[in-house]
């Protein structure tokens, strides 16, 4: 999803068309403030789709780059990326926004495809971080003894091996076994060793 935050509606009607013409969902927004109260009632849960941010630098109440550091502050632009845009940028500007973990920053007027093309690898980018942050996520939800299982279970020992190794029945390893292979969504221990590699 393409969130397009710029005051201007005839530059957001205009990226929106490009969007679409890309096939890339988009919403659009006319203020820092009216994307803020959107992302506070967004799921807290992590889309699989990809997120991405283009950003006008000046907008009146909540800026670009006020906006910019709140989501830096909330630790968000990993998984949701931001491109600036600006009518008035300047290089110290750009280079201090990249410096400071945006995505990419582009100048009005811009290439359309050179800016579509940047916003897909945003894309692609936000859909790999948040499925890592989901894995992160469901591995933080392991108790101890499920992680030493799931430690020994990726080097290929069997269960008995496993349950030799950790002074436990083996019927307390399949137990922990089932209970990690549905904490992390997987069938198989192969499923595991692949979302993990």
């Amino acid at each position: 999803m393409l969130h397009i935050i710029d005051d201007e509606e005839v530059i957001r009607d205009s990226l929106m068309w490009l969007a679409k013409s890309r096939g890339i969902p988009a919403a659009a927004y006319d203020s820092g403030k009216a994307f803020l109260t959107t992302l506070d009632n967004m799921p807290r849960a992590t889309s699989p789709q990809g997120q991405c941010i283009l950003l006008d630098v000046r907008m009146p109440e909540v800026s670009g780059v006020a906006l910019f550091d709140l989501l830096t502050t909330r630790g968000l632009t990993q998984t949701f990326p931001v491109i600036f845009l600006t009518g008035h940028g300047d290089v110290p500007m750009a280079v201090d926004t990249l410096k400071r973990g945006a995505f990419d920053f582009f100048e009005k007027p811009f290439n359309d495809n050179k800016l579509m093309d940047r916003i897909q690898e945003a894309l692609a980018s936000s859909e790999h971080a948040s499925a890592s942050v989901a894995i992160h996520t469901r591995l933080a939800a392991l108790s101890g003894r499920e992680r030493e299982v799931l430690d020994l279970i990726l080097e290929g020992k069997m269960n008995k091996v496993i349950a030799d190794k950790l002074g436990i029945s083996m019927r307390t390893v399949e137990v922990h076994r089932a209970h990690i292979f549905d904490k992390m969504n997987v069938k198989t221990a192969v499923e595991l060793a692949r979302l993990l590699k």
